[in-house]
């Protein structure tokens, strides 16, 4: 046997001796403490939550169509190769319909408001942009755009230094959050083909022009990642909460 796999083995015989101490030292040895602590903060959220035999008979479809079970030879080679019971894989499905059910309990009474208080982020916006360090350049490059004279796409193709060189000096669609938070506050307050005059960002001088908004909406996917949204920075206080008491 080669040395690791003897080594492995060995290890892995030895786990069943282990006491609760030493198991504790395994799992913090492998850095496995905090997703252990994860699991455990929300089984203990969700042991109130209850479902009906006809919800948790979808929630066990639903991860069958996961995973593509589309046979009992499929289902039963995937439990094998994860060292799963079919009970265990149906109380993973059923636990996952406790976690959306909490989600939801929690804070959907509120979600509108929290929406539309982080709005002003989640709105998306395509936009021209063309970076250079030279002001007067971009004073230059700013006229001619102005006049007509020159195309956006062409000036930011052969003048841009930035990336979006690449795309002719379009960018987007990309959320507001996700950008510079003065080109953010800047695009959110013009109108479309708009063109903005040189502003110094950093090290950059920037021409921008918003090439159209795109306002976000609730629906059903906004709505469960505001949900997940909610649910991770809860968790996560949680989580800094009991690793205080240790």
């Amino acid at each position: 046997m080669f040395p690791v796999l003897e080594q492995t083995a060995t290890h892995l015989s030895s786990l069943n001796t282990l006491t609760s101490e030493e198991m504790m030292q395994v799992l913090a040895q492998y850095q496995m403490l905090p997703q252990l602590l994860r699991e455990l903060v929300i089984d203990s959220a969700i042991a109130e939550i209850r479902c009906t035999e006809e919800e948790e008979k979808l929630a066990i479809e639903q991860i069958a169509q996961q995973y593509q079970f589309d046979s009992d030879a499929k289902r039963q080679n995937w439990l094998q190769q994860n060292g799963l019971t079919s009970e265990q894989l149906d109380g993973i499905a059923i636990r996952q319909l406790k976690i959306e059910k909490f989600k939801k309990t929690a804070w959907s009474g509120d979600l509108e408001a929290y929406f539309h208080q982080r709005k002003s982020q989640l709105d998306r916006v395509i936009y021209s942009l063309l970076r250079t360090n030279d002001m007067a350049l971009a004073q230059e490059l700013y006229f001619r755009i102005s006049e007509g004279e020159q195309s956006f796409a062409r000036l930011a193709q052969e003048y841009s230094q930035g990336v979006e060189v690449e795309t002719d000096g379009l960018v987007g669609p990309v959320e507001l959050q996700s950008i510079h938070p003065v080109m953010a506050k800047i695009l959110s307050s013009v109108q479309p083909q708009q063109l903005l005059p040189p502003t110094q960002i950093g090290e950059w001088v920037v021409l921008m022009r918003l090439e159209k908004l795109l306002p976000a909406k609730l629906d059903s996917s906004m709505v469960q990642r505001l949900l997940n949204e909610r649910f991770n920075v809860w968790l996560q206080a949680q989580m800094q909460e009991q690793n205080g008491k240790f």
